[in-house]
């Protein structure tokens, strides 16, 4: 690997072909092994492996599908596998890469290039009006960030951002420091994923989280998949998945892509996953349009309701509906009026299919909906979100085994940082019992989300901005907008194991601060001390380190937290920084007295396999609602408008790819190799355009009031998905996503129903 030319994103040597029907397999397992033996050797490959989702090993961190309850020697998948070679890589990155790169070097280089280039192992610093990042001592960055935040005429000048890969132990501390120094201006990744959920959950039931058990995919009935794509995501998904199906449950799909997933599951710990067929997942595929989901859970409803007038008494739970839900009325009299022209203009699909979907709704006594991304970044996702819990409980399918809401989390703890305070909008009674254990006030006031703190970044009122973790340039919406904000910045900090976009656009002055990974032993002075997480069915449990640190130099996320909170608000308030960095406990024990469900927590997370939150919807139908009961909502379709001649495009992630961390240029899946500058679209629209599979095209966006945003030079790929649909990857395509351009309620931006229109590339 060369790290004197970076690499751009042009790919001469891209090919494609047919998108696959069948995930994992042999196929993947040789993959797995060839690739991390390859990068980490087979004695330091093999110790980390056997140590992933063990309960004496450290926590995946490529995303939070909840571990079974009884595990196998191989609790991993191949994505989870990638995740970790990249992680626990020897290659670092030199002293002399600072020297030989400016960042003006840097600024075309590619995610995938970036984080190849390997481990960061010491702190880096660049000064106000230098092209280069130089070495710098712990103690002089701790003094900097300090200097430069009690600097600040407001607390409310800088902003705090969090990954989702950041510890329970880590959040909680990472918070209170924000909160001492006096803002709540802490965005985070699931402002750009599953605000979206949160925000209608927590509105509907008082839970904005899952209200199933690992266990129910197994009990399921039916399973109904939507806005999702566990094969890549979420792979370990597909043996609850095939549990569901070998148990005689039922599996449907509503997406615009055919997934390889969805279609059949060779299990690589099974005889028939390596050399038979495996299982087929999905029964049906419900190719709707995108962002037709909302109008397509309405008909679906509405058809649910005809049934019960056809056959009163025989369809509803009536007696779940009159004790646990409220507006049961004023639903019915909504869908009374639903236009069925308008809805299958809004999902592509036709009255069978919507009839087909409905009929095994109703025949199934207990069913699970589970969806991602592919829901919750649309305008309409909130409301979207409030349907599917509107369909489920007309028949009582919460709060019992084998069915409920099923939102799937990407990083492996987003949904413990929210537990655990990371929220610019935290409620009055965690913020009363934080005043309570540290003898602070905390600010009230509402702070900003990530939309938010680009536009205060923009507008020059955010003037520094940490992050811990992550890649949040190259993550939010609207790229050219987000580089321009960060650059007016006064100071950024970044906390990273490896390289990304955020580290070359920076700020007058940045630091780089090299952390930990999840895969490494973190010794402090009272020994080796463990962190924790909270997966997508709210169980929490232990994560250690298995492996030495990759320098001497490195720190714990929590050693640096504590270290900038030292230097920023020292004893102000009587904090000990110090002993919770020495025994974690001392955090643990904190958390215990100040965020419900974890008053055992140093007991109870060092049981085996850890322990589960309380959860009202799901542990006994209780709902901390307005009115102590579950909301049945009326919501208002607003179908995507696209005018003749456009599409409606949406970014994915390849195959080889977690979040903005590009593993390969390949997306094995769709029939992608060396290259990701490519548009997947119908071959009938193609046709209509009269375009043909392998020309170039610049991708357009339209906004009203604004200039059009361009991704230009990419390869058509004529592509299975729905018609009128488009689909290319993500971040890249981040550049089409308006700033603007948000969730309603929620803020999440849109990246999954973009105006757009193809144009020929010139030349």
């Amino acid at each position: 690997m060369s790290r004197s030319v970076p690499e751009h994103a042009d790919y001469p040597d891209l090919q494609t072909g047919s998108p696959k029907h069948e995930a994992a397999g042999a196929e993947a397992v040789a993959r797995t092994l060839e690739s991390t033996i390859r990068e980490l050797g087979p004695v330091r490959a093999a110790r980390l492996l056997l140590k992933v989702n063990q309960r004496d090993g450290f926590d995946c961190m490529s995303c939070a599908w909840p571990d079974p309850s009884h595990r196998s020697a191989f609790e991993f998948c191949e994505n989870g596998a990638k995740a970790i070679t990249w992680e626990a890589t020897p290659l670092t990155v030199p002293r002399e890469f600072w020297a030989e790169h400016p960042l003006s070097s840097l600024q075309d280089a590619t995610e995938h290039w970036l984080g190849q280039q390997g481990r960061l192992v010491e702190p880096v610093y660049k000064p106000a009006g230098a092209d280069r990042y130089e070495p710098v001592s712990w103690e002089r960055a701790f003094e900097l960030i300090g200097e430069r935040l009690n600097a600040l005429d407001s607390p409310d000048e800088a902003a705090f951002y969090t990954s989702g890969r950041t510890a329970n132990e880590t959040a909680f501390l990472y918070q209170l420091f924000v909160r001492a120094f006096g803002t709540n201006n802490l965005p985070d990744c699931s402002n750009m994923c599953h605000e979206s959920t949160g925000t209608a959950l927590g509105e509907v039931i008082g839970v904005g989280k899952s209200t199933i058990a690992y266990d129910d995919f197994g009990e399921a009935d039916l399973v109904i998949v939507i806005g999702q794509n566990p094969g890549t995501n979420h792979p370990r998904m597909l043996t609850a998945l095939e549990g569901t199906k070998r148990n005689g449950g039922s599996i449907v799909a509503v997406n615009p892509l055919p997934e390889a997933g969805l279609i059949r599951y060779k299990n690589p710990q099974k005889v028939r996953g390596l050399v038979g067929r495996g299982t087929p997942i999905a029964d049906r595929l419900y190719q709707v349009r995108s962002g037709g989901d909302q109008a397509l859970l309405q008909a679906v409803s509405k058809r649910v309701l005809d049934a019960e007038a056809a056959a009163p008494g025989t369809v509803l739970d009536h007696a779940f509906l009159a004790e646990h839900t409220v507006g049961l009325e004023a639903f019915a009299e909504h869908l009374a009026d639903l236009d069925e022209a308008e809805v299958l203009r809004a999902t592509g699909l036709t009255s069978e299919e919507i009839d087909d979907l409905a009929a095994r709704y109703i025949a199934a006594e207990r069913v699970i909906i589970t969806w991602a991304m592919g829901l919750t970044q649309h305008r309409k996702a909130v409301d979207t979100i409030k349907e599917i819990v509107n369909l489920l409980l007309l028949r009582g399918n919460i709060g019992r085994p084998g069915a409920g809401a099923s939102p799937i989390r990407g990083h492996s703890n987003v949904q413990g940082d929210r537990t655990m305070g990371i929220w610019e909008k935290m409620p009055d009674r965690f913020l009363d019992s934080l005043a309570e254990e540290f003898g602070f006030e905390p600010p009230r006031a509402h702070g900003l989300d990530a939309v938010d703190t680009l536009r205060g970044l923009r507008d020059g009122r955010v003037k520094v901005f940490i992050a811990l973790g992550g890649n949040f340039v190259g993550a939010i919406s609207d790229t050219a907008a987000a580089e321009a904000a960060m650059r007016g910045a006064r100071l950024t900090v970044q906390i990273s194991t490896k390289l990304n976009r955020s580290h070359v656009i920076t700020g007058e002055e940045a630091l780089i601060l090299p952390t930990l990974g999840r895969t490494e032993v973190d010794l402090q002075e009272t020994g080796p001390q463990f962190v924790s997480v909270e997966d997508s069915v709210c169980a929490v449990h232990a994560s250690h380190g298995s492996i030495p640190p990759i320098g001497d130099d490195v720190r714990s996320e929590i050693a640096i937290v504590a270290g900038m909170a030292r230097a920023t608000i020292g004893d102000r308030h009587g904090i000990d920084w110090d002993g919770m960095v020495r025994d974690y406990d001392v955090i643990r024990d904190h958390i215990a007295r100040v965020i419900p469900g974890f008053e055992r927590f140093n007991h109870d997370v060092r049981r085996s396999g850890g322990f589960v939150l309380p959860n009202g919807p799901r542990d006994s139908r209780t709902w901390v609602t307005a009115t102590g009961k579950a909301q049945i909502s009326v919501t208002e379709l607003e179908p995507i408008e696209v005018p003749p001649g456009r599409l409606i495009l949406q970014t994915l992630r390849s195959h080889d790819q977690f979040n903005t961390t590009v593993y390969s240029l390949n997306d094995r899946y769709r029939g992608v190799r060396k290259g990701r500058d490519v548009v997947f679209v119908n071959p009938d629209d193609l046709a209509e355009r009269g375009l043909a599979d392998g020309d170039r095209v610049d991708v357009v966006s339209e906004w009203p009031g604004e200039a059009d945003r361009v991704l230009p030079g990419q390869r058509v790929v004529a592509y299975p998905t729905a018609r009128g649909c488009a689909a290319a990857y993500y971040p890249e395509a981040n550049v089409l996503v308006p700033l603007d351009s948000t969730a309603l309620g929620s803020n999440t931006p849109v990246s999954k129903g973009i105006v757009v229109r193809l144009e020929p590339t010139a030349g």
